[in-house]
């Protein structure tokens, strides 16, 4: 019996209806089939003799802390909770003393540790000489990517499980045990419903909290999609800015781009403000994407975006929206070229398997007659003279293979480029013969 239920106030407290709804055994569990269905990755972990530790990874209201909570039922653990939130390394030692404590009398214990990302190197640590003896089995949870969130030592002794958003058809069965455990129908519309399951966003636990407050508000007539967006202002679109999330947006965004399709390259943008997004990281993509992807094919694209960073740096936001949305439309329909970008990147490895090849003698200075006896700049031409304003000299070492790092695409500006570079190389042939 709670405090409350002694106090005879037990009735004061209503549970939220998400908490009456959590799963009894992990047949109940929604969604997640890739875990939980025949053959799932969980399920299999379930039959091996030696429970593995375990880290659940993926967004918010998939159902990582009901999903911790059933491992430990259906495997006979004792389960103690932490927070990484809330939670230091006191709280770690007394929670591995109980555990040693209990299996003195035989019982085991699942430790789930939510947000167990929070943790610093020397915290995450300290669970690792736990977790090969056998003393805990871990099971934590997280929004971020473990590969990123974790220490290889802590990865090396678990298994990570990543669970999935929960889709429309899975929403709507969360939706139809919430009118059973409240014994009436939602008042909303058919469209409100589906407006209802987008605003929840993949999120189970978001999915309730709605249908609560619906079911208490009590509206006069059933709610239609705008009248359940101007009542609830539903949640924050998924997208975690330091998380995982916030990457695969990132990545999205310049795909897009890459693949001239302005219209996902504008809604991807969209979402990321709307998940948060510092609209300066964005910039600071776009500038990545106008060298790489775009390059010479269209030098203007490097311009526009840096002129549009400052333009948003002026008006701020909303206003500097604008601005944002013309550089990503213009980028988009850009000539696409990876040239320049790919030729430095052939450049640098080259640079570090040749080591220190002195410059040829012809391009370096001689400020001094020592130097210039030594022959340093002797077979200069200086190029402004030259017909055509090439000399046709080369400046790579002496000896060195001439590799042609850069090739123009025959797109955009580029064309232009490949003509020009064409005629440089056919004087330099010219002078070698």
């Amino acid at each position: 019996m709670s405090l409350f239920d002694a106090a005879g106030l037990g009735d004061a407290v209503p549970t939220p209806l998400a908490e009456r709804l959590r799963p009894q055994s992990l047949d109940e569990v929604v969604g997640q089939k890739q875990l939980l269905g025949e053959g799932g990755k969980l399920r299999v972990l379930l039959k091996t003799e030696a429970l593995p530790s375990i880290i659940l990874y993926g967004p918010p209201g998939t159902g990582k802390t009901t999903i911790a909570r059933l491992i430990a039922k259906e495997t006979g653990r004792h389960f103690e909770q932490l927070s990484a939130i809330f939670s230091g390394v006191p709280d770690l030692k007394k929670a591995f003393a109980e555990a040693e404590a209990r299996r003195d009398t035989g019982r085991a214990t699942l430790l789930f540790v939510d947000e167990l990302h929070r943790f610093d190197k020397r915290q995450q640590d300290s669970f690792l000489p736990h977790m090969e003896t056998g003393l805990i089995t871990l099971v934590g949870a997280t929004t971020e990517n473990p590969s990123f969130a974790f220490n290889r030592a802590l990865l090396s002794r678990a298994v990570a499980l990543k669970l999935e958003r929960l889709t429309a058809e899975d929403l709507e069965i969360l939706l139809q045990r919430a009118e059973k455990e409240l014994a009436k129908s939602l008042p909303v519309t058919d469209e409100g419903r589906a407006a209802l399951i987008a605003m929840a966003d993949g999120d189970g636990r978001a999915l309730l909290s709605l249908a609560d407050q619906i079911a208490a508000s009590s509206p006069p007539e059933p709610m239609g999609a705008e009248a359940l967006r101007r009542s609830f202002s539903g949640r924050a679109m998924a997208g975690d800015k330091s998380g995982d999330i916030h990457y695969d947006f990132a990545s999205l965004l310049q795909k897009s781009i890459r693949g001239s399709d302005d219209d996902a390259a504008l809604y991807w943008t969209a979402r990321m403000l709307e998940a948060g997004e510092d609209p300066m990281f964005i910039f600071r993509r776009l500038t990545v994407i106008a060298s790489e992807d775009i390059g010479n094919a269209d030098p203007r694209a490097l311009q526009v975006v840096i002129a549009a960073r400052e333009a948003f740096r002026q008006l701020g936001e909303p206003e500097g929206h604008i601005p944002l949305g013309q550089a990503v439309a213009y980028l988009a329909t850009a000539p696409k070229s990876n040239a320049s970008y790919s030729a430095f990147k052939k450049a640098m490895a080259f640079a570090k398997k040749t080591g220190s090849l002195p410059p040829p003698m012809h391009a370096v200075n001689a400020p001094t007659k020592l130097m210039k006896e030594e022959g340093r700049g002797e077979g200069y031409e200086y190029d402004h003279d030259a017909p055509g304003g090439h000399a046709g000299l080369s400046y790579l070492p002496e000896g060195m293979e001439r590799l042609d790092f850069y090739q123009p695409v025959d797109r955009g500006y580029e064309r232009v480029i490949a003509e020009r570079l064409a005629l440089f190389r056919q004087k330099r042939q010219q002078r070698q013969r």
